[in-house]
């Protein structure tokens, strides 16, 4: 390949890399919207995801462990919210405000003893990039797709799997029913609370795991809130795919591309023999500037197929049926 397309498949390597601890975040945010149920506490449990998977990584060596105990740990914040907003009908916002609070919290906690130690051999082994023979060589997308971390390639293809289900099985159309009209998917002899509870769980499973990949893999270190507004960034993106998996793969990749962007020009630009030196802190603002644009500009759009689901934020009094 020549020299471009060598640097452009270096790039969409870390834009890849950029973008899945995102992308998992913004699959854990569907899974809860779609049902109904507005999560704003996705930042919370990817930190306890980030943390507890860190920390169990550490302590045992063991890969898989590690990645599960990160899903448990934010599936463990998603059942609080569940139970909050489920089963007590507390208000939505205030509940995953209160989640991401104390998450950030909680993490720093977990985290306080294990800050700048580096995860064994038999952890970074296992979940570090692998490079796939034949297909890493690829043209452009083989060092994006198959010169990276498992993680990567999951994320990609539980998307995938999200789209199909949501869109090609009754589980996945009753789940939507819910998220649109509880009492009508209740008189149909749905069940709106089991549901809510599984998928609510689920997501928080995804953003657990999404925070696991980058404490153990992206940073390699745990430092305190150390995925710095991405899941503020998830919440976002789960309005920019307008609540389809697909979509978000495109999200959470924008805004690798955007970091990306950002971490290439912290050098400078060259104009006309000129070394231009963009503030640092400018830079950082640049995927937050970014998504909120796109943010913007979606929202404007009005078309059915762009709104959320109508039972959204609501809660459900089966007695009001």
């Amino acid at each position: 390949m020549s020299g471009f397309f060598v640097d452009l498949a270096i790039f969409l390597q870390v834009v890849a890399q950029l973008g899945t601890h995102v992308l998992l975040g913004t699959l854990g945010g569907i899974l809860c919207e779609k049902v109904g149920n507005l999560n704003l506490g996705i930042e919370g449990m990817m930190l306890l995801g980030a943390a507890t998977g860190f920390r169990v990584g550490l302590a045992t060596g063991n890969p898989l462990l590690a990645v599960l105990a990160s899903g448990l740990a934010g599936a463990a914040g998603a059942l609080i919210y569940a139970f909050i907003t489920v089963s007590l009908r507390g208000n939505q916002v205030v509940t995953g405000l209160a989640l991401a609070t104390f998450g950030t919290g909680l993490s720093g906690m977990i985290g306080m003893a294990i800050a700048g130690q580096p995860l064994p051999a038999s952890v970074t082994g296992v979940l570090g990039a692998k490079t796939v023979p034949v297909l890493s060589d690829i043209p452009v997308v083989g060092k994006m797709l198959f010169d990276q971390s498992p993680f990567v390639l999951v994320a990609l293809i539980l998307a995938v799997l999200l789209y199909l289900y949501y869109n090609q099985t009754s589980l996945g159309l009753n789940a939507r029913m819910v998220g649109e009209s509880p009492a009508a998917a209740d008189a149909s002899g749905i069940h709106v609370t089991a549901y809510k509870y599984a998928h609510i769980l689920a997501g928080g499973f995804l953003c657990g795991v999404g925070g696991g990949f980058f404490s153990m893999v992206y940073v390699g270190r745990w430092q305190n809130e150390l995925t710095a507004g991405a899941g503020w960034i998830a919440v976002a993106l789960v309005i920019f795919a307008t609540w389809n998996p697909l979509k978000a793969i495109l999200g959470a990749y924008l805004f690798g591309a955007v970091r990306g962007l950002a971490f290439k020009l912290q050098g400078g630009i060259s104009i006309f023999g000129y070394n231009l030196v963009i503030s640092s802190a400018l830079l950082d603002m640049l995927p937050y500037i970014a998504t909120i644009l796109v943010l913007v500009l979606i929202t404007l759009r009005k078309k059915k197929e762009y709104q959320p689901p109508a039972g959204l934020s609501t809660a459900y009094f089966r007695e009001e049926r």
